[in-house]
């Protein structure tokens, strides 16, 4: 009878773990929204570090980088993260009083553009003309540039606080392994140093190649809208790289933002398909061709999963999450599949499970019946 009960026991024992990880999993996420203003930056910082170690390393590739110490090389590479992040904000606070200041010439713009549409689709009614005029004095402009002043300002302070954080994980990288094995001595802190090197592999593979290709993709861009003569080019070419993170739906919203502004500041349909059309081949070459090669399979992760996360983080975190989705939900299951108890949950996330088939012959091997 002792054994019946066991049996019995077992699927009650299994679904009590289900709901016990589920109400984890929804305790941490609302700590992680409600901690956004204290997670957020460390996580940026982390995945920055990441992305400084890949190119310190790259370093060692180049003609005499090899003779270089280590520590000069992560103090180049924090030198250069420094001063990127330092020039982001300051285009960034430019762009956003420059674009307050032109809102007014825009909107007569789209007005005059408007007007002349409806006269060549026959539409020309003084009411209708009427209601934007309306609509066009009725906007907040100042409002808008308030918020827009008020979301540098934040998004400066939080750039300032990734800078601090990753300079501080760089200085202290270097002694992480020896306290994991202090912390975890035996058995424990092998299978901890494994499960941390094999994160740091597939994160910063896909993060170096991933921030190199955004890159390349914010150059070509950049360049489209200088020869154009579009407002803010610079900036929206290093928009269009950092959308370029978000899986998806990130290369549109890249090209529709310049796309909207060329139509405020030209009033000229052609213009605007132009830019719109350029803009959209490099996106389409980039995601087809480029990213494909470059990146290959380093982030083992179905489609469907992939677009679950980005909408589980950005709920949490915004856009940031949207950014971040990718190399968190790979962070995650590189955990489960090192544990026999959530490598089936890895294996559901995954969009390749052959390189799971290796483990399930071990285990069959080792099972005695």
């Amino acid at each position: 009878m002792e054994p019946q009960k066991a049996t019995a026991a077992d699927p009650l024992r299994g679904l009590l773990a289900v709901v016990l990880a589920l109400a984890l999993i929804a305790l941490v996420g609302f700590f992680m929204a409600i901690g956004k203003s204290v997670l957020l930056p460390i996580v940026l910082a982390v995945i920055s570090v990441y992305v400084l170690v890949a190119a310190s390393e790259a370093l060692t590739r180049l003609p005499g980088g090899a003779q270089l110490p280590g520590w000069l090389r992560r103090c180049l590479v924090l030198i250069a993260f420094l001063v990127a992040m330092l020039f982001l904000g300051g285009v960034m606070v430019s762009t956003a009083e420059q674009l307050a200041g032109r809102m007014p010439s825009y909107l007569q713009n789209l007005n005059a553009l408007l007007t002349q549409l409806a006269s060549v689709v026959g539409v020309d009614n003084p009411d209708w003309q009427k209601m934007w005029k309306d609509l066009v004095d009725g906007l907040p402009l100042q409002r808008f540039a308030s918020l827009a002043l008020g979301s540098i300002a934040a998004a400066a302070g939080l750039i300032t606080m990734v800078v601090v954080y990753a300079m501080f994980l760089m200085g202290e990288r270097g002694d992480f392994a020896h306290k994991i094995a202090v912390a975890l001595p035996g058995e424990r802190g092998i299978r901890a140093s494994k499960i941390v090197a094999q994160v740091n592999g597939a994160i910063s593979d896909y993060l170096a190649v991933k921030t190199l290709v955004n890159i390349i993709l914010a150059t070509l861009s950049y360049l489209v809208l200088w020869v154009f003569g579009v407002d803010f080019a610079l900036f929206w070419a290093v928009l269009i790289g950092v959308l370029n993170y978000i899986p998806y739906v990130g290369s549109l919203l890249g090209v529709v933002f310049p796309v909207a502004l060329t139509m405020a500041q030209f009033g000229s349909i052609q213009t605007t398909i132009g830019v719109g059309l350029l803009l959209t081949a490099m996106q389409v070459w980039v995601g087809n061709a480029l990213e494909p090669r470059m990146i290959g399979r380093k982030v083992n992760m179905s489609p469907f999963v992939v677009l679950v996360a980005l909408a589980l983080w950005s709920a949490i975190w915004g856009i940031a999450g949207a950014i971040l989705a990718i190399p968190l939900t790979s962070i995650i299951a590189i955990i489960m599949a090192s544990f026999a108890s959530t490598r089936p949950f890895a294996i559901l996330l995954a969009q390749d499970v052959s390189v799971f088939a290796g483990d399930h012959r071990v285990e069959a091997k080792a099972d005695p019946a």
